[in-house]
């Protein structure tokens, strides 16, 4: 169960990320909501998840989804560019949250 909040809140990661570029530097009343509600329930269930998971693995499988995914959603929302090594880095860090996964006890 703690790998799930794990994953919800990585994706949380993602929509206070990709809410910052629609926020506007917070001069934007509803993007700026939700990105600051995204924020608090992320770190949040981060917290929760580190009850039962190494601090170590947990903070970077956050980190990282929150990086592949805010990375993936600029590709396909932001018409940010997909070059192969661009792809290829982000195919590197799923390769390393996985591995962590791997070696990390249930």
């Amino acid at each position: 169960m703690n790998w799930i909040i794990l994953v919800i809140a990585g994706l949380l990661e993602v929509v206070w990320a990709i809410g910052l570029k629609y926020a506007d530097g917070f001069t934007r009343l509803w993007p700026s909501v939700i990105t600051l509600i995204a924020m608090v329930a992320s770190v949040c269930l981060l917290g929760y998840a580190m009850k039962n998971l190494p601090v170590g693995t947990a903070y970077a499988v956050w980190v990282g989804i929150g990086a592949v995914g805010t990375a993936i959603a600029g590709i396909i929302w932001l018409a940010e560019p997909a070059s192969a090594m661009r792809i290829l880095s982000l195919a590197l860090i799923v390769a390393g949250i996985v591995g962590l996964k791997l070696a990390t006890p249930a």
